[in-house]
């Protein structure tokens, strides 16, 4: 019989246990408070009218901005980091779309949810093919369009991914918010899921007891038909 030498937390009585977890629950209850002030500033952000045309290439031919609202009155966009000549979709963005759920919840509150890239509609159907992706969200081409160059997902470095958000008045069409790096980790539940575990991410950026399991971030995660596992 084996033993397993690698590091656990330590082992403690069911009360003790208690004790520990309703600490805890206290500061987790402080950070959702924070959270929820945070969002409330995010609401009331200024907004900044977009006055240009876009065109997109969507399953149904070709779509403007405002189409990709589908009638509703928000709108958010995930610029998903697929440039015209690379073969395969990023990596990490595919973890961000695996881990989406359906949108009619999204559409109950007037909300629309996109993903745009900059390669062409063809591409993007394949690799939607290749992954599996039945969740009814739309997916649009920018390929013939300056919208990834205008909000900041391609610039002179290459592809970037983030999160735009717009609201529409009639037909104006404001943007409200953006974000990109780790903050799109707010649309990634999987993360979330780790971050619940005793190993968390198991990344070395993260403050874990000497000995977790740990790897360095951006190498370890793959595409979810890329997995030896």
């Amino acid at each position: 019989m084996t033993t397993n030498k690698q590091p656990l937390p330590e082992v403690v009585s069911s009360d003790e246990w208690k004790v520990a977890l309703g600490q805890l629950l206290v500061k987790e209850k402080e950070l959702t408070r924070a959270r929820d002030a945070l969002n409330a500033e995010r609401r009331r952000l200024p907004m900044v009218k977009v006055a240009k045309h876009y065109t997109f290439q969507g399953e149904n031919g070709e779509a403007s901005l405002i189409d990709l609202f589908e009638g509703r009155r928000q709108l958010i966009v995930y610029h998903f980091m697929f440039a015209p000549e690379w073969k395969a979709g990023c990596d990490g963005c595919s973890w961000v779309v695996d881990a989406m759920t359906h949108p009619a919840h999204l559409h109950a509150r007037d909300t629309s949810l996109v993903l745009v890239s900059r390669a062409p509609r063809e591409k993007l159907k394949q690799y939607r093919l290749r992954m599996g992706w039945a969740t009814p969200i739309p997916w649009y081409s920018s390929y013939e369009s300056d919208f990834n160059f205008d909000f900041g997902a391609t610039t002179d470095k290459g592809e970037r991914h983030g999160v735009s958000v717009f609201i529409r008045d009639g037909n104006d069409i404001y943007r409200t918010y953006y974000t990109g790096a780790r903050g799109v980790e707010y649309l990634g539940s999987l993360w979330t899921y780790l971050d619940l575990t005793p190993f968390g991410r198991q990344e070395t950026w993260e403050d874990s007891p000497e000995g977790w399991p740990q790897t360095e971030p951006y190498v370890w995660n793959r595409r979810h038909d890329e997995y030896d596992v």
